[in-house]
């Protein structure tokens, strides 16, 4: 099953927002079982690309200015060598869902409980809102 899900583009020049094509390996009946599937689904690529990491990473101009313009120039380097653990990271988006740290939109719908029937197409459009906190006092 295939869908398309809205993530924040790095290149501001662009697109501010950009629609990536996942692949899910099964239907999600629930809200709970498409962020787990995404969640396993990019721990897998987070831990297989540490692995294929260059020993020498350097920027080019071109990507020199793209990160200035996100605000934060960098190698992309991964000080943590330890892979990260399917269970314990969806466990947290579980557990950030559920503290209201960020929605899930699928199509036009908000989707607000984790264990009611989800209904997701082939080729449906899902958006992760993540909600920054600010510090600040009210007065």
């Amino acid at each position: 099953m295939r869908i398309f899900v809205t993530v924040k583009s790095l290149a501001k020049k662009k697109n501010y927002l950009e629609k990536r094509e996942i692949v899910l390996e099964e239907e999600p009946h629930t809200l709970r079982e498409l962020l787990t599937a995404l969640v396993v689904q990019n721990v897998k690529r987070f831990n297989a690309s540490a692995a294929e990491a260059p020993l020498v990473h350097y920027l080019t101009a071109d990507e020199i200015d793209l990160q200035r313009g996100v605000g934060k120039v960098g190698f992309g380097a991964k000080y943590n060598e330890a892979a990260v653990k399917e269970q314990e990271a969806v466990d947290t988006a579980i557990l950030a869902f559920e503290d209201g740290l960020y929605r899930v939109f699928i199509g036009e719908e908000e989707a607000e409980r984790l264990d009611d029937p989800l209904y997701v197409n082939d080729g449906t459009d899902v958006a992760l809102i993540k909600f920054t906190m600010l510090a600040g006092r009210l007065w």
